[in-house]
């Protein structure tokens, strides 16, 4: 039988980097398997869930090339659905939910609940000054009628003191006893189920085969079983993936757990990098290669190398393969993916120009953002400290003699030939006399203002010969007389 996954964000918050690494992961092992994803929202917080997240989940999975066969889809700027199995919104199918939770109760494997939130917190703290674990005790269990003068608060599931076992796609077997859950609440009343319940029916009726979703979830599986034997579902397969930690092994942080996938778009990471990022999170290729397309993450895909211990998600990592990737870019199509940014930060300068930065940048820069951050110098020199330009222990008298001196060699060279090879020979007896540090050094400070930078030959020819004369007298004016 060919799998049937789903991605089920729910829409209260940004998309961030753990939900969409769950996306990835069930796009692989469907599409290995020839089988079918479905994207549907779980938007049963009704006071949290908004429409502009539901939104920016359809977005983000489609800026990073992630596709799906089934659900929510975003066609001419409105959010729609595709499939037979809809609606793909939990919001919209509470009859749905309604005539599972009757069949629940009409079977006695759930029963309506009037105990008040004074009540169960005195229950609770019995339970704990006996050291037991908090959990329902079970109060309403054997109520047949509504108690005098009290209306229901929930519905609750009625929990079979057992174990509950499943054989886990990544961890093996796994197992828990149900008698420590106590009698959970799975609805507030019919038309209103919690997210437990809701997951279960949903799964069934879209004919959910296999649910891959984070550690995180763990907990709510041994009840999405019993929910599902009480009504007669046969359980899906799962597949736990491991929690991303932080590089020392921390819980991840709230500020990247919060922090939506478009910001990693506006800082210039390219689609393609981040998700073949996103794909060594918790699984390894055979080999040693860590740079591969979403295709061949596909293909190569395989649940037993997914592994059990928490990814550690390394910003170092993230940039090395995105700079990677930026290097592997034609021209014409770096100077694409860089349009938007030059958008953005209102960069107005002449086509060529910027190109010519871009170019020379490209190396050094991780991220598109960072070809501006590393070479705004070529549209404004910053302002820098005098000693920048000494080159080791070069007195100040010698490095201005030096930039003095490269400023009556340049002047002599043609504007129209004012190119990196020119200069380089222009500049080779100056060189040649004081040392290549004790001149390039001080040229490279006096044109960038900053010690690390493209060669300043280079930098010169971008900046033209009016600009490089003026920005070196600048630097000479620096050391005083």
């Amino acid at each position: 039988m060919k799998p049937r996954v789903r991605f089920a964000p729910s829409p209260t918050g940004h998309l961030h980097i753990g939900s969409v690494r769950t996306m990835l992961f069930n796009i692989a092992f469907a599409k290995k398997h020839n089988g079918t994803v479905v994207l549907r929202s779980e938007d049963t917080d009704k006071e949290r869930s908004k429409p502009e997240y539901e939104r920016e989940i359809v977005e983000v999975l489609e800026w990073l090339g992630l596709s799906w066969d089934e659900g929510l889809t975003l066609e001419a700027g409105y959010i729609g659905s595709k499939g037979e199995y809809g609606p793909y919104r939990q919001s919209e199918r509470t009859e749905i939910y309604k005539k599972y939770l009757e069949q629940l109760l009409a079977s006695g494997h759930a029963y309506y609940c009037y105990c008040t939130k004074d009540e169960l917190s005195a229950q609770e703290q019995s339970l704990s000054s006996q050291g037991l674990p908090p959990k329902y005790g079970g109060h309403c269990r054997a109520v047949t009628s509504p108690p005098a003068g009290k209306e229901p608060q929930v519905i609750r599931f009625k929990t079979p003191g057992a174990n509950v076992e499943h054989k886990d796609m990544i961890r093996g077997t796994v197992s828990f006893d149900a008698g420590l859950f106590g009698d959970f609440v799975i609805a507030k009343n019919l038309e209103t189920p919690l997210y437990n319940f809701a997951a279960v029916v949903d799964d069934y009726e879209m004919k959910i085969t296999h649910v891959i979703r984070g550690e995180d979830h763990i907990s709510n599986t041994p009840k999405q079983i019993l929910m599902g034997q009480a009504l007669g579902f046969t359980p899906p397969h799962f597949a736990h993936l491991p929690l991303i930690l932080a590089a020392d092994r921390s819980k991840f942080s709230k500020r990247y757990m919060e922090t939506s996938l478009l910001s990693y778009k506006e800082k210039g990471y390219l689609p393609e990098a981040l998700v073949n990022f996103l794909a060594l999170l918790g699984w390894h290729p055979s080999g040693n290669e860590e740079i591969f397309s979403l295709g061949a993450f596909i293909e190569e895909f395989d649940m037993r190398r997914v592994q059990k211990a928490g990814a550690i998600f390394s910003e170092e990592k993230l940039q090395w393969i995105n700079g990677e990737y930026l290097k592997r870019l034609s021209e014409d199509e770096f100077m694409k993916r860089l349009a938007p940014i030059l958008t953005a930060r209102n960069i107005t300068a002449s086509d060529h120009f910027v190109k010519r930065v871009a170019m020379a940048e490209r190396e050094r820069a991780k991220t598109l953002g960072e070809v501006f951050d590393l070479g705004g110098f070529f549209f404004a020199l910053p302002d820098y400290d005098a000693a920048l330009l000494l080159w080791k222990d070069d007195a100040k008298e010698k490095t201005r003699g030096a930039l003095e001196a490269v400023k009556e060699i340049l002047s002599s060279v043609e504007a129209k030939d004012f190119s990196r090879e020119k200069i380089l020979s222009a500049l080779e007896p100056l060189i040649a006399e004081h040392g290549k540090g004790s001149v390039l050094w001080p040229l490279r400070v006096s044109l960038s203002g900053q010690k690390a930078s493209p060669d300043p030959l280079e930098i010169a020819e971008i900046l033209g010969k009016k600009e490089t004369l003026r920005r070196v007298e600048l630097g000479a004016g620096k050391l005083g007389r």
